[in-house]
């Protein structure tokens, strides 16, 4: 049994599959990927589009989610942090 994620490392679960699918997403490919219900992610995308991180554009007749300069920064400054923590055995 796994344990759960905690808000922060869902966010940046979300950014990270944007980024890697070229910094925009399908909303129904963000789905499969975040690894969450329909509803929870509509949340948290809504919460990154409230903070910045993301935006919400039409690419040839199709929604997509789009990272912003903000959400790279997160996750650069994410990553930064685990590997910090992961020094001192967090």
């Amino acid at each position: 049994m796994s344990a759960r994620r905690d808000k922060i490392t869902i966010i940046f679960d979300i950014l990270e599959a944007i980024q890697k699918k070229g910094g925009k997403i399908k909303p129904t490919h963000l789905l499969y990927k975040s690894n969450l219900s329909h509803g929870r992610m509509k949340q948290y995308v809504d919460e990154l589009v409230n903070k910045k991180l993301l935006e919400e554009k039409e690419d040839k007749g199709k929604k997509m989610y789009v990272l912003t300069d903000e959400g790279y920064k997160f996750i650069t400054n994410y990553a930064q942090v685990m590997k910090f923590m992961d020094s001192f055995g967090f």
